[in-house]
């Protein structure tokens, strides 16, 4: 599928050392002993990235880590993630975690990857905001959370946040927050763990309300201080349209928001907690709507996986809020997205590949089937069909609120600059540590 297209075009693509060289209806006769990939019959589409994943190395690697998690990636056909600065001890705030972080990881991927840097309260006990200046030549953009209960990466204030737009400005770099907001969160939740321990409780504590101020509030202060604001995993009709309506901000959706509602958490139980919480519709429907439209840039996977003892505690209050869902988003969207009629196949490359390559500053090697990119690509079976197992994942989490599901489509083969690194009769067939280390253009 090339960019701008409407529909597939047949065509041959030669990948010399890890880049497309051409794309056309004769490359195959120029590619001499190169090896050769026969793909008639199924669909190419450009490798998939996914620009939200949290794969916990160094400190959780109980719950997942970089080899894991790439290679559930990979077989979902994904070839460039994106992974988040606060999942991690340490976490990514400053030039020497990040040098710890990427010490842990370089050896572990089998597909290519960029890392944010974080900005918690914490980065405001440092020297603020050298953490910010040491990290901005080597991360795609700044993370931060208007509500969090991570011990070693806490929320920031709107004054905090404000200094952190800023500096992001004068550095260059993008954004990212966590919308929630935290004091009506924190009454709210109050409230709800008196009246009981159900999923319509812990959506009560963190309700609509609770994302619509913080994307109302965040998107004034980018505003006010012209900045690049991104609004990670919007759950809410209304927050997509505030979105929309500022030209500082983007946001992103996540497959769980477009695939359940809140009688759909309520049935799965804690196999779908995530946060911010899945909610009622008409959310779901608002959301596909606003994807298609381009209010919404793209979709992200949030992968955050735990292990089943850590999902299922006995207490919606303390089970783990997270799913594993990069190996899923490409199948649910080509599926539900496509197939179904939510979205045309232009605009599923756009929203699985483009536009977060775009966003995120490394176009000029992901994102496209276009001569000079590197070689990603994905061979899918527009014919075959996957039931969603959550033992067979190659992620450490097995537990999934798409257990059972069938989607239309199934992937084939992912390719990462040239070199097979997936495949569904062999798997992952690539060593760890295959995968590198993006940089944004500047």
């Amino acid at each position: 599928m090339l960019p701008n297209n409407e529909e597939p075009v047949e065509a041959d693509i030669l990948i010399k050392d890890g880049v497309i060289h051409s794309v056309s209806s004769s490359a195959g006769t120029t590619s001499g002993s190169l090896p050769t990939i026969d793909a008639r019959g199924l669909l190419v589409l450009p490798g998939v990235v996914d620009p939200h994943v949290h794969f916990d190395e160094p400190g959780f690697t109980d719950r997942e880590d970089f080899y894991h998690g790439t290679s559930a990636a990979a077989s979902g056909g994904v070839t460039t993630v994106v992974d988040m600065p606060c999942t991690s001890i340490p976490p990514v705030t400053n030039g020497e975690n990040f040098r710890t972080k990427y010490d842990s990881i370089r050896s572990r991927a089998v597909i290519d990857y960029g890392l944010y840097g974080g900005v918690a309260d914490e980065s405001f006990s440092e020297e603020f905001p050298r953490g910010m200046e040491e990290l901005a030549p080597l991360v795609l953009g700044f993370k931060t959370y208007f509500i969090s209960v991570m011990e070693r990466f806490h929320h920031v204030g709107h004054y905090q946040f404000s200094r952190v737009l800023t500096e992001a400005r004068r550095l260059g770099r993008p954004v990212l927050l966590h919308a929630e907001d935290l004091q009506f969160s924190e009454g709210a939740t109050d409230a709800a763990m008196a009246r009981g321990n159900t999923v319509a409780d812990f959506v009560s504590a963190r309700p609509e309300a609770a994302e619509i101020l913080a994307i109302l509030n965040a998107a004034e202060l980018a505003r006010i201080t012209e900045s690049d604001l991104h609004i990670v995993h919007v759950s809410t009709r209304r927050g997509a349209e505030i979105v929309a309506a500022n030209s500082f901000v983007t946001g992103e959706t996540c497959p769980h928001y477009l695939a359940f509602d809140l009688d759909d958490f309520s049935r799965i139980g804690s196999a779908a907690k995530v946060t911010p919480p899945i909610k009622a519709e008409p959310n779901r429907t608002a959301l596909w709507s606003a994807l298609a439209q381009g209010d919404l840039s793209y979709v992200a996977s949030d992968h955050a996986p735990a292990p089943a003892a850590q999902k299922q505690t006995g207490s919606i209050w303390t089970d783990y809020a997270g799913i594993p869902g990069s190996g899923t988003l490409l199948p649910f969207l080509y599926s539900e997205g496509y197939r179904a009629g939510r979205l045309t196949l232009r605009r599923l490359v756009e929203v699985t590949s483009q536009a977060a390559a775009r966003r995120w500053g490394i176009d000029h090697r992901k994102g496209a089937l276009l001569p000079g990119r590197d070689g990603d690509c994905v061979l899918l079976d527009p014919d075959g069909v996957w039931t969603v197992r959550g033992d067979e994942f190659f992620s450490k989490g097995k537990v999934t609120p798409f257990e059972g599901m069938t989607f239309r489509g199934r992937v084939k083969t992912t390719v990462v600059r040239g070199q097979v690194v997936y495949n569904d009769t062999d798997g992952v067939t690539v060593e760890p540590g295959y995968g590198s280390l993006l940089r944004r253009h500047d």
